[in-house]
């Protein structure tokens, strides 16, 4: 078979073969000079390349003159037995594939060119049939027949049973000709092309025989040397293999012997880890197969580190060891979360509560409780204050920017580098399978093509679910049931709907400024103190100092930036301290002073300048001297020079709403509650409305409904008069919401936009010390709104007095502190008109006209 490819032996081809039905013979003719330089060819290729190179007779050198090509003077006449066409891409070049079957060689005697091709004048070399005949009656060749013939058994023989082959070979052996059968065999082999030729040029049977007597003889002891190199390589290979049963023998002797000493076989070491680890019998079974697997690989090999860690991990695990649990005493617990937490009544009779069920129900299954409220409030210190109060060990898991399922249930053992979800590698850190487990920021998890974290833990987080968790690293179920999970979060709303029915959710939605002033006096104070080498001896913070701090450096739910701010002071009364060279500890071994004149000193406030000398020291060997002074207590002044001017007044509110058309909001965000100020004013324009401070389409559209209601009650509230109701006429209004740089979004600054646009048409004034909230329909209705502790806490703090709230939220005001409610008036508002009734000096604009 051959493939033909040049145009000249391409225009052959298709001449002599292709356009012809009755096919004629074409001559093979090797071409010598080129040969040197042409790679060897492979077996059964040979006559294509010959043929390529002898078809292409017009290739020229590189100075444009034909390339002389020297033929060979005998080739083989051959007969096409299939022929297929061909077109190459890109290029389009036609090429032919043709299935020769050679007939005999011959000897060229006259080689004349027919257009792009050669023809010749031959003369066969093949014998006749009589003297072929005469030949087989020569002895000499008769035993030449019989050695090609045997070596060539030797070789069909190793080959067969190399390639794992039948003997369908072997009939060659008995059905062709010997002189055909040296041809075929010799064709077979990789040989040189001077070879080859050799082969071609032997018209001489016994010649031919000896040629492929000793062609067959090399190539099979090139078999032979093969085969050695090989049995000798998988000989190596089985030497671990041996090594391994070995070693297994010798651990056999030593048992039987008593003599197996395995302290330091890690694999014994790793089962007896595990048979100590109280394994559930299914389980049990499932690590001893793992372990049978682990006994029988070798360090070396890629799997045996994975192996090992796995088995490893299920001897780690807590299956049976649990905390032992004191027994329950309510008061005791209820103490305890008193001395760590100020204030949070509410959450704090729900721990007592689950602790009492417990105490009644020990193997009762616990609620999975969800705290809601803003940083800093005490969400994480609670859940430690459950724990120690339950006599459980605590575990945190951070939840926040996890967007990959398998940091919940573990990633498969089939991955490079897997390893198990953050859940049972918490339970292996703690050692236990009940602790209290913190699922902390859950509202922060993500989603993308790696899975979904939130829905993973809708299993964890369900107790009919949790009691057999199939973490994927593990790939065996865990029982979650005996845990306790609590979880942290800032807001509701990202939390998944089927997610959050699984939780119990308890809101804290912040401190009041008395909560906080308590909380940095029992708390934060002692604390920073304490984390900067101070104590009341050094410093001292009065408690009307710590409460100008809460009043004009922070305005949060929380307490964390008052800590930062006592930290700042604390940090600059560490300075003083440190400069003062005379104060040094004084040694244990000296004993207190008693002096009457001593006391009476120090009785009267004064600085007494010490200097103690212990006995046998010299006195330059004393470097420093004890000196009494009075502790620092902070006052306004310092307040100033190290925390800065204030940053918060109580004048800000009325120096806001100075002007007509501004109003006082109250929002939730998911950092407390806050005052949101709504300024509106007018333009000469066509009547639009211009909206800006980064609003979402809910505060779009209570824009439009509250312009809507105003345009609609111009005539009724006096904004305008009968023959003039239309308010935009030739001018736009543009309402903004301060803090642009903040997404604002919500229903409930409807009333607070009525509010303001009234006030622009009317130009009358808002009452400062009024703030509002509540959502707004397009009949003027006041529906209620969320977040109603947040809202009045940030009034509050903002020194506001009075607050204009729905009268469907009179029941959220129950969760509002009673010394809050105290210092503020509440208003409830079931329409619009008794918003504007109570925000305006004076009532509702409607008394008197007015026009913009």
């Amino acid at each position: 078979m051959m493939l033909i490819g040049i145009s000249t032996s391409v225009k052959l081809v298709e001449q002599e073969l292709w356009q012809r039905e009755e096919k004629g013979l074409i001559g093979i003719l090797p071409v010598r000079d080129s040969a040197e330089a042409a790679s060897t060819p492979s077996p059964g290729v040979q006559t294509s390349k010959n043929q390529e190179e002898t078809s292409d007779s017009h290739k020229l050198n590189g100075k444009n003159q034909p390339e002389v090509i020297h033929w060979h003077n005998r080739g083989v006449a051959a007969r096409a037995l299939h022929l297929s066409r061909g077109v190459e891409k890109p290029s389009g070049r036609v090429t032919y594939i043709v299935v020769l079957e050679g007939l005999c060689r011959f000897s060229v005697q006259e080689l004349t060119t027919r257009g792009t091709y050669y023809t010749a004048r031959i003369i066969p070399l093949d014998m006749t049939k009589s003297d072929m005949d005469q030949v087989e009656q020569d002895p000499e060749f008769v035993m030449l027949s019989r050695q090609f013939k045997a070596m060539a058994m030797e070789l069909i023989s190793v080959l067969e049973q190399k390639q794992k082959t039948g003997g369908r070979t072997k009939v060659l052996l008995e059905t062709v000709p010997v002189h055909k059968l040296a041809d075929i065999f010799v064709a077979s082999f990789e040989i040189s092309f001077e070879e080859q030729l050799s082969m071609l040029d032997s018209v001489d049977l016994k010649v031919r025989l000896l040629k492929a007597t000793e062609l067959v003889d090399r190539h099979l002891q090139s078999i032979r040397v093969a085969e050695k190199i090989t049995q000798k390589v998988e000989g190596q290979l089985s030497k671990s293999q041996k090594e391994f049963l070995l070693r297994q023998q010798m651990r056999a002797i030593k048992e039987e012997l008593g003599d197996n000493d395995d302290e330091d076989d890690d694999v014994a070491t790793l089962e007896r880890k595990m048979k100590a680890a109280g394994m559930p019998p299914n389980i049990w079974k499932h690590a001893q197969r793992e372990l049978r697997r682990l006994k029988k690989m070798q360090p070396q090999q890629p799997g045996y580190n994975s192996s090992h860690v796995y088995l490893d991990l299920l001897a780690d695990l807590p299956w049976q060891k649990a905390s032992e649990e004191h027994e329950l005493d309510l008061k005791a617990a209820k103490d305890h979360l008193d001395s760590d937490h100020y204030g949070l009544v509410k959450i704090k009779h729900r721990i007592i509560e689950y602790l009492a069920v417990r105490k009644l129900k020990p193997d009762a299954r616990g609620p999975v409780l969800c705290f809601v409220g803003p940083p800093g409030v005490g969400k994480t210190s609670l859940a430690s204050s459950i724990a120690t109060a339950l006599g459980r060990k605590f575990v945190r898991i951070s939840l926040g920017g996890v967007k990959d399922e398998a940091d919940i249930r573990g990633h498969r053992r089939t991955y490079i580098g897997s390893m198990p979800g953050r859940l049972i590698d918490g339970l292996k850190r703690v050692g236990v399978c009940n602790p209290v487990m913190l699922l902390d920021e859950i509202d922060k998890t993500g989603s993308d093509v790696r899975g979904d974290p939130a829905s993973a833990l809708l299993e964890v987080l369900d107790p009919e679910q949790n009691k057999t968790f199939n973490d994927h690293y593990l790939n065996v179920p865990y029982d979650l049931s005996k845990v306790i999970f609590v979880a942290t979060a800032n807001r509701v709303q990202p939390v998944p709907p089927p997610l959050l029915d699984r939780m119990e959710v308890i809101e804290l939605p912040g401190y009041t400024p008395e909560e906080k002033l308590n909380i940095a006096m029992r708390h934060l104070i002692p604390r920073v103190l304490d984390q900067h080498g101070l104590n009341f001896d050094f410093l001292q913070i009065p408690e009307a100092m710590v409460k100008l701090v809460i009043q004009r450096y922070t305005r949060e739910a929380g307490v964390r930036n008052l800590e930062r701010n006592l930290a700042a002071i604390a940090r600059a009364a560490a300075v003083r301290v440190a400069e003062r060279e005379h104060a040094i500890p004084l040694s244990k071994d000296v004993q207190q002073i008693a002096s009457p004149l001593l006391e009476s000193r120090l009785a009267d406030g004064a600085d007494v300048e010490m200097e103690i000398i212990p006995m046998g020291v010299n006195n330059h060997d004393i470097s420093q001297a004890l000196r009494i002074t009075s502790p620092l207590v902070v006052d306004e002044a310092m307040l100033e020079k190290v925390l800065g001017p204030p940053r918060y007044d109580d004048r800000e509110t009325a120096d806001r709403i100075a002007t007509p058309g501004i109003s006082v909001g109250l929002v939730w965000t998911a950092f407390g509650g806050e005052v949101q100020f709504v300024e509106a004013t007018a333009m000469v324009g066509k009547g639009d409305l211009h909206l800006t401070g980064q609003l979402g389409d809910v505060i779009k559209e209570s824009a439009q409904i509250a312009m809507t209601w105003v345009r609609a009650r111009a005539t009724q509230l006096k904004l305008a008069t009968a023959e003039e109701t239309n308010l935009l006429e030739g001018r736009d209004i543009h309402i903004h919401f301060p803090a642009g740089a903040i997404p604002k979004d919500g229903p409930s600054a409807g009333v607070t936009l009525v509010t303001a646009l009234v006030s622009l048409f009317s130009q009358r004034k808002v009452r400062t010390d009024t703030a509002m909230t509540g959502e707004m329909t397009l009949r003027g209705s006041v529906l209620p709104v969320g977040g109603i502790k947040d809202k009045v806490l940030a009034a509050h703090q903002y020194g506001i007095k009075r607050v204009i709230l729905p009268e469907r939220n009179l029941k959220d005001l129950a969760e509002v502190p009673s010394a809050v409610l105290s210092s503020l008036e509440i208003l409830l508002a079931k329409q619009m008109e008794d918003v504007l009734e109570q925000a305006f000096e004076g009532g509702c604009p409607w008394r008197q006209h007015s026009k913009l």
